[in-house]
């Protein structure tokens, strides 16, 4: 009997224990997680962040499956990207503003898209709106420099989900950088 192939996975949720709203305490959605077969489970903070191990699938099929637990155990609809760890490690080391030495590292946060977004919808935002705050989308993650906090920004969720037509979920450098160390481990 050949064994499967164990690749490691990050998935974001977005919207859960903020203001009030839809709490779910992480010892909880640990479990939530081990009950689909998913081992080394391991949460970081309370904004819905995991990492885990699984057979290799595809990230869309595992967000779907994550998706439809939190339905079942929480009743929550909430959504759900996942990517693999090279995917997430790329995206850390693709940030465009940390090539700049005048860049505080606090400012810096990172918009996870669902999809890479229409050209055309991404060409449509005139950035210069949204000074000082900046931002620069490749692939499927908005890269954000907001010197003001992310707090005061418009460059937010909604925005960007209403922009570029697709599901999105913001992490601060701080935590994108911890996540990288969790899924490394």
């Amino acid at each position: 009997m050949s064994e499967k192939i164990t690749s490691t996975y990050v998935a974001v949720l977005r919207g859960i224990n903020v203001s009030g709203k839809n709490m779910i305490k992480m010892p909880a959605l640990v479990k939530s997680f081990e009950s689909l077969e998913f081992e080394a489970v391991r949460s970081y903070i309370q904004s819905g962040n995991l990492v885990f191990d699984t057979p290799t699938v595809e990230s869309a099929v595992l967000a779907k499956r994550i998706h439809d637990q939190i339905i079942e155990d929480f009743g929550f609809d909430i959504p759900v990207l996942v990517m693999g760890m090279g995917e997430l490690v790329h995206i850390r080391d693709a940030n465009p503003y940390i090539q700049r030495p005048e860049i505080d590292l606090a400012a810096l946060h990172v918009t996870f898209l669902d999809n890479i977004p229409d050209e055309e919808l991404v060409a449509g935002i005139d950035p210069v709106k949204y000074h000082p705050d900046e931002f620069i989308v490749i692939g499927k993650s908005v890269y954000l420099h907001c010197p003001v906090g992310y707090g005061t920004t418009k460059l937010n969720n909604n925005f960007f989900e209403n922009k570029l037509k697709t599901k999105a979920t913001t992490r601060n450098w701080k935590t994108v950088n911890k996540l990288v160390e969790l899924v490394a481990n």
